[in-house]
């Protein structure tokens, strides 16, 4: 197996022109759990971790996005201005591995192994987030509910990697839970993030790990949209109604299979019920007093 450090991006874009066949490399905690367990063995690896240009945040498009490159690691974000900015991103990260894979790990390495598990995964797709893709030919943007074609599969071409992630900063409130067997260093059995806006007036949810990609579920969406005063940020609906009908609406949503995690039915209920928790925790007093000023 050869390894190639490049130290610039063009350096490495010029590599994988030259090797397509060359795996990626970002934090690692994925990629040599597979080579150390025997499952994966690459002929070239092409590494990105002396990239520093991959490594920052920056607000573009006038404050209204949020660029995040792609060797940002989850500790990075959950340290940085992220927090304020995409919160529901940070609670996701904060549920990775522990403190020595969060330190490792990175968003980008997260989309490059594009498992419908992945935590940060399904508030992505929630934000409305762009993917920024690179190859020797140039840039492009892809919407993250594009990028994910399949469980561990992308519309990454030979010779192309993610360099940056565009997420869209949202008026209103974001969250992200997850259920899994313990609190940390747990694979989802699934996840669910949340997010209203209050610009636009939408809800939007995605949901992991109940799929081959992650789910959205607009049925639930629209239902509770109508149900909301987004001026005085109440949610109308009664509790009787967001588990008879909010609930099930998300739940059906699902696509889940069985496997030695869970099974189908369990992970169907589970995100209805993480569905609803999130959108109690999104009209509490305090979020509205905060929205207020």
């Amino acid at each position: 197996m050869t390894v190639f450090q490049p130290n610039s991006l063009n350096e490495a874009l010029e590599l994988l022109n030259g090797h397509p066949e060359a795996t990626l490399l970002s934090g690692g905690t994925d990629l040599m759990v597979g080579v150390n367990f025997g499952r994966f063995r690459p002929s070239a690896v092409v590494s990105l971790n002396r990239i520093d240009s991959l490594k920052g945040c920056e607000l573009i498009d006038g404050g209204a996005t949020l660029r995040i490159g792609s060797g940002v690691t989850y500790a990075a974000l959950m340290a940085s201005e992220v927090a304020s900015l995409a919160p529901a991103l940070v609670e996701a990260a904060r549920t990775v591995g522990s403190p020595q894979i969060r330190n490792a790990a990175t968003i980008g390495g997260n989309l490059g192994t594009c498992s419908p598990a992945g935590d940060t995964l399904p508030v992505l797709s929630a934000l409305g987030a762009d993917i920024e893709i690179a190859s020797i030919g140039g840039t492009r943007l892809v919407a993250f509910d594009d990028f994910m074609v399949g469980p561990k599969r992308s519309c990454l071409e030979a010779g192309e990697c993610v360099i940056a992630v565009r997420v869209p900063v949202r008026s209103g409130w974001q969250g992200f839970a997850k259920v899994g067997t313990r609190n940390a260093m747990v694979i989802a059995i699934c996840n669910v993030a949340f997010v209203a806006d209050r610009n636009s007036e939408r809800v939007t949810l995605g949901l992991g790990s109940v799929g081959p990609t992650i789910l959205n579920a607009p049925d639930a969406s629209k239902w509770i949209e109508t149900r909301i005063d987004w001026q005085d940020w109440t949610c109308l609906a009664s509790p009787d109604e967001i588990l008879t009908e909010f609930r099930p609406l998300v739940s059906s949503a699902a696509r889940p299979i069985d496997d030695h995690r869970s099974t189908a039915h369990y992970r169907a209920h589970a995100v209805g019920v993480l569905a609803s928790r999130l959108l109690s925790r999104a009209f509490q007093p305090e979020v509205r007093e905060r929205l207020h000023g």
